[in-house]
C-alpha cells in the first residue's frame, strides 16, 4: 500500500492534484476567518447604530423630565424581554437603578462609546458562567450620575460560534472530497500509466504489431495514445516494407546474379577468341548495368516512402511536364507501332517535385506502350488531366489487355510482374515508385478499368492559397 502511494505521488498528475488541495485548504481557511470576522463585524455595527438610537431616546426622555423621568424610563425598559443594559449610578459610582448588578471596574470612568467590550452581571445571576460581554454608551449627567446604554454581545457572539462551525464542517467535507477525489483520480492516472508501461515494454520486447490501449474517454492519454500508435503503425509499415525489399532483392535479383555468373564461367570455359570474351563482358555490364537500375530504383522507393527527398517541392502546372513526355515518347511509340495522343490538359499550379513527376509520367507512358492494343485494334495511349474541386488528376489511359481488378493493389508493389513469363523488360518497380511519389505530394495513384485498357490516375491535390 505504502508503496503504491509513493508510487502515486511520483506521477505529475498526483503533485498537482496535491498542490490544488493545498490551495484549496489555505483558501477555505482563510474564506472562513474573512467570514466569521465580517460577520461579526455586520452585527456590531448593527448594535453600535441600534445603541445609538436608545440613547437618542434615552437622552429625550431626560430632557422632558429629568432624573425622575429617566430613572422611570429606564426601569420600564429594563423589565422587557430581550430589553438593552441599563444602568444609573450615582457619582461614586453605586449603582440605583436598572438591569446591571456588576459591572467590569473601570467601564463607568469615561464617557462616550465604550472602545472595548466588558464583562457584567444581569441582577439573579449568580454563577461564574453567568458572566457576559457587552458593548455600551456612557452618559454622564451636570449632577455627576452616570447612565449606561448598553447591548449584549451574547447574540453576535453565537453567530460567531455558528459561522465558525459551519465553515468549519464545510471545510472539513470538501476536504475529505477533494482528498478522495485526488486520490482516486490519481489511481486512475496510475493505472493508466502502468498500462502504457506494460505495453510500451512489449513493444520494446519486438512486438511491433502491439498498441498502447485507449479507453474511449478523449483525455490526455488517450490523445497520446492515439499519437503514438500512429507512429508505431508507420514504423510498423516500414519495417514490413523493409523485410518486403530484402525478400524481394533476394528473390528477384537471384536470376540475374546467377546469369552474371554463369556467362562469365561460359566465357571462361568455352571462350577462345578475343571477341567471344569481348562479347561475354559486355553481356555481363549490360546486365549489371540493369542492377544498378534496380538498386537505384529500390533506393528512390525507399527514400519517397521515409517521408524526404532531396529534391525541392516547386508550385507550378504539371502540364508542361505532360508536354515534354509526348516529345520524348512519341519516337519510342511509332517504333512500337502505338498512337499516342495528348488530351485535355490544365494549367492550375500545382506544389510538385518536377523531376519526380516527370518520372512518374515517364514510367506509366512507357509501361501504357508496351501493353497497348490487342485482339486487333488499333493500339493507343491518351496523355490527359482532369480538374475535380479540390485535386487535380493526370490520367495515363491505353487500349491493351489491363489489369484485373483484384490485382490492382498488388502490383503497386516492388518487383510484382502479372506476366510470368516475363518477355517484357522490366523490373517490376514502376508502379511502386508511382506510389511512393504520389505519397511524397500528398495524392493517391489509382488504377482503374478503360474498357478496354488501363487507365493509371495521379490524383494530386490542389493547394491552399498557392501553397
Amino acid at each position: 500500500m505504502m508503496s503504491r502511494f509513493a508510487a502515486l505521488m511520483r506521477t505529475t498528475a498526483a503533485r498537482l492534484s496535491a498542490l490544488y488541495l493545498m490551495l484549496f485548504m489555505l483558501g477555505a481557511v482563510v474564506l472562513v476567518i474573512y467570514m466569521t470576522n465580517l460577520s461579526v463585524s455586520l452585527l456590531t455595527s448593527q448594535t453600535q447604530q441600534s445603541l445609538s438610537e436608545e440613547v437618542a431616546s434615552i437622552g429625550a426622555a431626560y430632557t422632558r423630565g429629568g432624573i425622575p423621568l429617566l430613572v422611570r424610563v429606564i426601569d420600564r425598559r429594563s423589565r422587557q424581554p430581550g430589553a438593552y443594559l441599563y444602568l444609573v449610578a450615582d457619582p461614586a459610582g453605586r449603582i440605583l437603578a436598572g438591569n446591571v448588578e456588576s459591572l467590569q471596574p473601570g467601564v463607568l470612568d469615561s464617557d462616550g462609546m465604550v472602545e472595548r467590550s466588558f464583562t457584567y452581571q444581569r441582577y439573579g445571576e449568580r454563577n461564574a458562567s453567568d458572566i457576559h460581554k457587552a458593548i455600551a454608551v456612557v452618559i454622564a449627567l451636570p449632577n455627576g450620575m452616570r447612565v449606561l446604554v448598553g447591548r449584549d454581545l451574547g447574540e453576535p457572539e453565537r453567530f460567531r460560534d455558528i459561522v465558525r462551525r459551519a465553515l468549519m464542517l464545510a471545510l472539513g467535507i470538501m476536504c475529505i472530497g477533494a482528498f478522495l477525489i485526488w486520490y482516486f483520480v490519481g489511481r486512475r492516472a496510475l493505472v493508466r500509466i502502468d498500462q502504457l508501461s506494460s505495453a510500451s515494454q512489449r513493444i520494446m520486447g519486438g512486438d511491433l504489431t502491439g498498441r498502447l490501449p485507449i479507453s474511449g474517454s478523449g483525455d490526455e492519454f488517450d490523445r497520446l495514445s492515439g499519437s503514438l500508435n500512429a507512429m508505431l503503425g508507420r514504423i510498423q509499415e516500414l519495417n514490413d516494407g523493409l523485410k518486403q525489399v530484402s525478400d524481394n532483392i533476394a528473390h528477384d535479383l537471384k536470376t540475374p546474379l546467377t546469369r552474371l555468373r554463369n556467362r562469365a564461367e561460359a566465357a571462361l570455359t568455352s571462350g577462345r577468341l578475343t571477341k567471344d570474351y569481348r562479347n561475354a563482358l559486355e553481356d555481363i555490364i549490360a546486365e549489371s548495368d540493369q542492377l544498378i537500375r534496380t538498386f537505384n530504383a529500390i533506393l528512390m522507393i525507399s527514400r519517397l516512402e521515409a517521408g524526404y527527398s532531396s529534391e525541392s517541392m516547386q508550385i507550378m502546372p504539371a502540364a508542361p511536364i505532360l508536354r515534354d513526355v509526348v516529345d520524348l515518347y512519341e519516337p519510342v511509340a511509332e517504333d512500337a507501332g502505338v498512337s499516342l495522343a495528348l488530351g485535355a490538359l490544365d494549367e492550375t499550379p500545382l506544389r510538385i517535385n518536377r523531376e519526380l513527376v516527370g518520372q512518374t509520367v515517364s514510367n506509366l507512358v512507357d509501361n501504357a506502350i508496351k501493353y497497348a492494343g490487342g485482339e486487333g485494334a488499333d493500339a493507343t495511349v491518351t496523355l490527359s488531366m482532369e480538374r475535380q474541386e479540390k485535386s487535380v488528376l493526370i490520367v495515363v489511359a491505353d487500349n491493351g489487355p489491363g489489369i484485373p481488378e483484384e490485382s490492382h493493389d498488388r502490383v503497386t508493389e516492388r518487383f510484382v510482374r502479372l506476366e510470368e513469363s516475363r518477355t517484357q523488360p522490366g523490373l517490376g518497380l514502376g508502379l511502386s515508385l508511382a506510389k511512393a511519389v504520389m505519397k511524397l505530394h500528398g495524392g493517391s495513384l489509382r488504377l482503374e478499368d478503360n474498357k478496354p485498357g488501363l487507365r493509371a490516375v495521379l490524383a494530386f491535390p490542389v493547394p491552399e492559397n498557392g501553397r
